[in-house]
């Protein structure tokens, strides 16, 4: 497993004393993406489809449910009619909410090693997310229990690859009214990374907000003054925004906090079966929606999003790691950086089990992701069944392969000692170099070091008791979850916490808004 922060000392076998290795220190915070963005379309064709997409808002409109939603809507100009809660948007108006949507949103985790900034070029992964149900080799496939939610913030905790916590998995144990309350709990004493907050009404996001603030000892001046949470907002395609949605839109914006905005189009069912048609309406709905939070908040911090892919037209489910997946990513991240702003995309698999089709489908959307330059990354990690289910031994296996990415997303040195010629010079025609100062230096501390795979020949391994990949997996996150201590939490904080959800929960909590 790859260890952040434990330079190591090899000895140079048969060549005297210990040599220091590098001091190497594994960091994958703070990742830059190395590739250059792919294009589906030409730049005219994108062109069009913000021009097809503005036209959309401006003479089909979009329905929203919340009454203070279309309030500020029709202050800044649009038409709004009440009877049938449809807006039209005219195409100044978003003009004018797009020059104020920050190009770059520093977030701040528990610590400053933990802060982030969401901005073009810059690459955060994220475990799946927002699942019903969870699964691994020993309890197998269940509904979405507390306990689940805690044991995978502890994973995600644990990688460094992962630099957000996302919504992880449903806790149907835990009442609606004091969900938040566990989840949140869960999040600030386990981790000490970007968190999470779910809308579903401000009672609960204020709520939320509040344990938050407390709990990193900040004023509301603090909290205001920069973003510490996010939360994801989903339109209803097509065309329309929710009560909550819209709600969250607006708490998270008068709060200074980052929304997500995320239309989740399947070509052929919520969208029209086009790459093409289905991210127009996609960017429509992102327009309409970071439009919201500029009205309320000129200069809130909002990302665009997309997730968009197509469906099974034999039964209607969705599909993922697909081509039309892989260039509707593209294409989304053609459309932010012709806005210019930071955005969110997805992989993620429809598969059942953590066979070969899930990691071929994950890694699929994966690269699609990548090559489209998109800032967040979610899914990146034990995503199954097309958002029903999050598996512990995929999010593992899964985590190997972001390690991999990482290690591309980080700089490879090339002076004079690494060029080698000292080792040229040391091993003479017919010799190897697996004893070499050159390499024995550098023996487990330049190159990635697999979490999983075994690299062992055949005969080797199975006289060792051979066992498959998601066994393996099985015995590393319960051996994680084992050891695990989690941050270093102040015990006050703690304690103040638990009275703040004991009291609100006696009060009757906060029933989520519908």
């Amino acid at each position: 497993m790859i260890q952040n922060d434990a330079p190591r000392t090899r000895k140079r076998r048969g060549r005297g004393n210990a040599v220091p290795a590098p001091q190497r220190k594994l960091d994958y915070r703070r990742l830059k993406n190395p590739f250059p963005p792919m294009a589906v379309f030409s730049d005219d064709q994108i062109a069009a489809m913000h021009e097809t997409a503005l036209t959309a808002l401006e003479t089909l409109g979009m329905k929203v449910l919340l009454p203070e939603a279309r309030a500020y809507y029709r202050a800044a100009g649009a038409t709004v009619d009440e009877s049938t809660e449809m807006v039209w948007l005219g195409r100044e108006i978003i003009a004018e909410a797009l020059k104020t949507a920050p190009r770059s949103i520093p977030v701040a985790g528990a610590t400053r090693d933990r802060d982030i900034v969401l901005e073009l070029g810059n690459l955060v992964f994220q475990p799946g997310a927002g699942c019903p149900h969870a699964t691994d080799l020993e309890r197998g496939r269940r509904p979405g229990t507390l306990q689940d939610f805690r044991e995978l913030t502890q994973l995600t905790q644990h990688f460094d690859v992962f630099q957000m916590v996302p919504p992880l998995v449903e806790p149907q144990d835990s009442p609606t009214n004091v969900r938040h309350y566990a989840t949140m709990e869960a999040q600030l004493t386990l981790s000490d990374k970007v968190p999470f907050i779910f809308s579903r009404g401000t009672p609960q996001v204020m709520d939320s907000f509040e344990m938050l603030r407390d709990f990193r000892d900040l004023s509301d001046d603090e909290f205001h003054a920069q973003s510490h949470c996010y939360t994801i907002i989903n339109t209803n395609s097509p065309r329309t925004l929710d009560i909550p949605m819209a709600q969250g839109l607006i708490d998270f914006a008068k709060a200074g906090q980052v929304s997500i905005v995320t239309p989740f189009t399947l070509m052929g069912a919520m969208a029209p079966i086009t790459v093409a048609g289905a991210i127009t309406l996609s960017h429509a709905e992102a327009l309409a929606a970071i439009t919201l939070t500029q009205l309320v908040n000129p200069g809130a911090p909002v990302c665009y999003g997309t997730f968009t892919s197509n469906v099974d037209m034999k039964s209607g489910a969705p599909a993922f790691g697909t081509p039309e997946h892989f260039k509707a990513s593209l294409a989304a991240g053609q459309l932010a950086r012709m806005l210019g702003l930071p955005w969110r995309s997805a992989a993620g698999s429809a598969a059942n089990l953590g066979d070969v089709q899930a990691a071929n489908e994950t890694q699929f959307g994966l690269w699609g992701c990548l090559m489209a330059g998109a800032t967040v990354v979610i899914h990146s990690a034990g995503w199954l069944e097309g958002g029903l289910t999050v598996s512990y031994e995929k999010l593992i296996t899964d985590v190997e392969v972001l390690q991999m990415v990482a290690e591309l997303c980080t700089a490879t040195p090339a002076g004079a000692d690494e060029i080698g010629l000292d080792a040229l010079t040391e091993v003479q025609p017919g010799g190897h170099f697996f004893g070499a100062a050159h390499t024995m230096a550098r023996y487990q501390t330049e190159f990635y070091e697999p979490l999983i795979a075994d690299w062992s020949n055949f005969g080797t391994w199975t006289e060792r008791g051979a066992i498959d990949t998601t066994t393996r997996a099985t015995g590393l996150w319960k051996s994680i979850l084992a050891s695990d201590t989690g941050p270093a939490i102040d015990g006050t904080r703690t304690e103040a916490l638990h009275a703040f959800i004991a009291k609100r929960t006696a009060e009757g909590g906060a029933p989520p808004e519908s």
